[in-house]
């Protein structure tokens, strides 16, 4: 091999934010508002609003649509920016008899019924990866904060690994799938990790390990972008963000709110950290991946390894722990009111906990989707 050759590395100029701005991503399910089964609309929807619009995307199946938000400074905003797209969405889904849903999974939709949306990304990315990419009939959150440059974005990425079980439990939304309990409060988590470059993020020195890890693969065919790459965190060095895309999409807006101002506060409070030169707590790679199958599993009943000794605690008890600490930071950025939305989380129940109840009462899951459906709308208030 010529080490030349191999040694040469392209540069990933990482576009530094100097501000923790904020971008919110969330994948709905079109579900038809009788049945509640998933519907193949977003064809429909993407025509009549033009071809394209800046805030109303297309996905993988046609029984999903995507809502981002532009460049927000702060929650209040980036929630108020989400709940102007749904409601022109509802407005749009009322005239085509469309509604929508929010949660990790489908209860009961099967993934064989679904078509690709038709665009030349998506059925490339089908032919090459096969069933593993057929079955993604699943829906997430995604929250981008700004950083102001690689090397933060990747010490922050390595510590920020260690909450990943806190959001993933508190967003956990897909307890039901293929018409029955799965177990589990993330399905879709464990769905999603079929896929050849998702899941945990790999552990990286810097940012130069960073750059030469895109490239190996790039070189390699076995990406042809960072697009391609879905780690449950990654920088995204073109918006000069963090990604976080751990967490199931939340049924409502205030729970969204507060998962939101969770991933915000995080990376603010360890990036401040880090510029102050403190240490960073990084948990092993092996009790990531514990954790993680732990909140999957158990959700905000899981009981989660703490530190690289192995002592332990319910996230139940670590959660307001964490709200407590955060709350400086919240104050500062101006989302304390939706950080202490956490507690109403913990209070009255996740998604996960609310769909079982609600089957429990009537065992029916078209009856959970119909809660789901009607969570979602009261919260955006499309009147």
């Amino acid at each position: 091999m010529d080490l030349s050759a191999a040694d040469a590395l392209a540069p990933i100029p990482f576009t530094s934010s100097p501000k923790p701005t904020l971008g919110v991503e969330i994948e709905l399910q079109i579900v038809d508002p009788v049945t509640f089964n998933l519907k193949q609309g977003s064809v429909q929807l993407i025509e009549r609003l033009g071809g394209e619009h800046p805030k109303i995307k297309q996905e993988l199946t046609q029984s999903t649509i995507e809502v981002i938000t532009g460049i927000c400074g702060d929650v209040a905003e980036a929630v108020d920016d989400l709940s102007g797209s749904l409601r022109e969405l509802y407005a749009l889904g009322d005239e085509l008899g469309l509604a929508f849903s929010a949660a990790g999974t489908h209860p009961f939709g099967q993934w064989r019924d679904q078509k690709i949306f038709p665009n030349d990304r998506y059925q490339k990315l089908v032919d090459k990866i096969q069933w593993p990419a057929r079955r993604l009939l699943i829906y997430g959150l995604h929250v981008h904060v700004g950083l102001s440059s690689g090397e933060k974005a990747i010490a922050v990425s390595n510590a920020l690994s260690s909450y990943l079980p806190h959001l993933l439990a508190l967003s956990a939304s897909s307890p039901f799938v293929d018409f029955e309990d799965t177990g589990l409060a993330s399905t879709r988590s464990k769905i999603f990790e079929g896929m050849p470059t998702a899941g945990l993020p790999y552990r990286l020195a810097n940012y130069g390990e960073f750059q030469r890890f895109m490239n190996t693969l790039v070189r390699a065919k076995a990406i042809e972008s960072i697009r391609e790459i879905w780690w449950d965190i990654r920088p995204h060095p073109s918006f000069g963000t963090l990604e976080i895309r751990i967490c199931d999409t939340p049924s409502t807006m205030a729970e969204l709110a507060s998962l939101v101002a969770l991933v915000q506060c995080l990376v603010v409070a360890l990036g401040d950290r880090y510029e102050q030169g403190a240490p960073l707590q990084v948990l092993k790679p092996w009790i990531l991946r514990e954790n993680k199958w732990r909140a999957c599993r158990h959700g905000l009943d899981a009981d989660v390894i703490c530190d690289n000794d192995g002592d332990h605690g319910a996230l139940r008890e670590q959660i307001p722990d964490l709200v407590a600490r955060l709350e400086p930071t919240a104050e500062r950025l101006g989302c304390l009111d939706e950080l202490r939305g956490l507690h109403r989380t913990l209070d009255g129940g996740a998604s996960y906990e609310r769909q079982r109840r609600t089957f429990e009462r009537t065992r029916r899951l078209p009856d959970v989707v119909a809660s789901l459906a009607a969570e979602l709308r009261e919260s955006v208030g499309t009147g």
